[in-house]
């Protein structure tokens, strides 16, 4: 099968998949990101010659070069989207042209080759088709897709490489969150900024997860599950936790997220989340919004619910929120009624048991 007229993948099966029954083992109690499928795709660029030698084989290491160019100054970027089983058996994709625009616009900011969206829909395809047994039928199963890309040149000089290497591997998973997570807590990082105007923050590269990290350290030692990061400049405005978008539910049932602007990613849970929300006639906002007012609004209860959300745990509600100099809940702890609501009609869209009126689902044969 053709992504276009020119590029052919070439298929080999893995010659020692997972057994059967081992694998129907894993896929009992998968967790998230451990579990990972017999093959993957790979598709190399090079300049004057541009995107070639497309494949689907098993999986295995890699080999690089100590001056592979990755390594020294970080051109690199990647996606995270899922596949889910049907009710009929089929396998199906959750709106995965966004993600084919999401990553040809992280390569461009990255100043890395721009993989044709049709190129990145079909490896996509020729993935799950390849290893469609490893989606699990667990509640919450899905093959999670990871597409990443890296500058595979060998050379030292801080200049944008000539040479990359796209590849798709996968991941049966479950939950996220262990135990399900009712709620998360959330600690407002003092020291830390997840991203600043003109940088990469709209960009889906490694960098800005490494750059979270000690932040996430940080909150795990103040007995909070997630950090949530402010904006670079006032130091004030919420903009996201380390890897998921933020909403907020007021008492007049509207609903309120921060702005792109260039410092946030555009999930596409999120965008999900906001044509869903406004196909209800709730009232949607795309605004800054303070810490300080989070933390009245929460108090007076004039904030009801909050959450994040993101392709990976979907829907998480906010349970609390501390920092050095303040401590606060929101409603009660746990799960709000329109966090709820729309998470169950966004997760029952992705998987074909409620209708798809925006037509999102990509089903496969």
């Amino acid at each position: 099968m053709t992504a276009d007229a020119e590029l052919t993948f070439e298929f080999t099966p893995n010659a020692s998949p997972v057994p059967a029954n081992e694998r129907a083992e894993r896929l009992v109690n998968p967790g998230f990101g451990r579990v990972f499928t017999d093959h993957m795709v790979t598709i190399r660029y090079a300049e004057g010659k541009g995107w070639h030698d497309a494949k689907v084989g098993a999986r295995a290491p890699l080999t690089l070069d100590p001056a592979t160019s990755v390594l020294h100054y970080a051109q690199e970027i990647f996606e995270g989207m899922k596949a889910y089983r049907l009710a009929d058996g089929s396998a199906a994709l959750f709106r995965p042209r966004e993600n084919a625009r999401r990553f040809r616009d992280s390569a461009r900011r990255m100043a890395m080759a721009e993989l044709p969206e049709a190129l990145f829909l079909e490896s996509i395809r020729q993935m799950v088709r390849a290893d469609r047994d490893w989606i699990p039928e667990i509640e919450g199963g899905a093959l999670y897709l990871r597409p990443f890309m890296f500058a595979s040149e060998v050379f030292l000089g801080v200049k944008p490489a000539a040479e990359y290497l796209y590849m798709v591997i996968a991941s049966s998973v479950g939950a996220y969150f262990k135990g399900g997570a009712p709620s998360v807590s959330l600690w407002v990082s003092q020291d830390y900024t997840r991203a600043a105007p003109g940088g990469t923050g709209a960009a889906k590269c490694g960098g800005n997860y490494a750059a979270s990290l000690a932040a996430q350290a940080e909150a795990i030692r103040r007995g909070c599950d997630q950090v949530i990061f402010l904006d670079a400049v006032e130091r004030r405005y919420v903009e996201e936790l380390g890897g998921m978008n933020t909403f907020f539910v007021f008492d007049d049932g509207s609903i309120q997220t921060p702005p792109l602007g260039g410092t946030i990613l555009p999930g596409i849970t999120r965008d999900s989340l906001l044509v869903l929300a406004r196909a209800q006639g709730l009232t949607v906002r795309e605004a800054p919004y303070a810490i300080d007012q989070w933390k009245a609004d929460a108090e007076s209860g004039r904030l009801r619910e909050a959450f994040a959300c993101g392709t990976a745990a979907v829907v998480t509600p906010i349970g609390s929120v501390a920092s050095p100099d303040m401590r606060f809940s929101i409603g009660n702890g746990g799960p709000g009624e329109l966090t709820e609501r729309l998470r169950d009609q966004l997760v029952g869209i992705q998987r074909g048991e409620l209708p798809d009126p925006h037509n999102w689902l990509e089903r496969l044969d």
